[in-house]
């Protein structure tokens, strides 16, 4: 589609932190559906956006990133298996929760052509809201599915979609609705 790009928030990661682990197993199950979602992408010549911490290696690359993740294990490991960076995705470093601050995030998109966001990953109350923001405030259509974004707590992911929904005016369907929009 045109103009639209799949931007994964987070999901290389070593869930090293207070509630990681919870945050790990619900980034697992949300992992099929993003890799679906990607090969929507692909097939109509659409763009992949890995946006991810740099946990503070500020030396550090993506594949750093990766290649930590497969050496950790666990939840970490089975994310990247199915869904590390291919050589056709582009990738952001961020300093911070938003894709946006301290980025070249914004002139990636606009190289790109690309005026709709849909937002995958996690933590759906922490960095994909933190983006949403900041993709709102620079006038981006926003679609997030939210079978495709993750949170430590079911509630803390409701709570999040749903300012979202109301507050950002995102679009918030689910990924089987997102793929239905793109040509086969």
């Amino acid at each position: 589609m045109n103009g639209t790009a799949l931007i994964v928030l987070d999901m290389i990661n070593l869930f090293d932190f207070e509630g990681g682990t919870r945050l790990g197993a619900a980034a697992v199950r949300i992992t099929p559906r993003i890799v679906a979602l990607r090969e929507r992408f692909d097939a109509a010549g659409a763009p992949t956006i890995y946006v991810n911490d740099n946990f503070a290696h500020w030396q550090g690359h993506v594949g750093d990133l990766v290649t930590a993740c497969r050496e950790r294990g666990g939840a970490s490991a089975a994310i990247v298996q199915r869904l590390a960076p291919r050589p056709q995705d582009y990738h952001v470093l961020k300093p911070k929760h938003s894709g946006f601050l301290a980025t070249p995030l914004p002139i990636l998109l606009a190289k790109l052509g690309v005026r709709r966001l849909v937002l995958t990953g996690v933590a759906a109350d922490a960095c994909v809201l933190a983006t949403a923001q900041d993709a709102n405030m620079r006038e981006f259509a926003l679609w997030v599915p939210r079978d495709a974004v993750a949170a430590i707590s079911p509630a803390r992911l409701r709570n999040a979609v749903a300012l979202m929904s109301h507050t950002l005016g995102a679009c918030v369907l689910t990924t089987q609705s997102v793929a239905k929009m793109f040509p086969e």
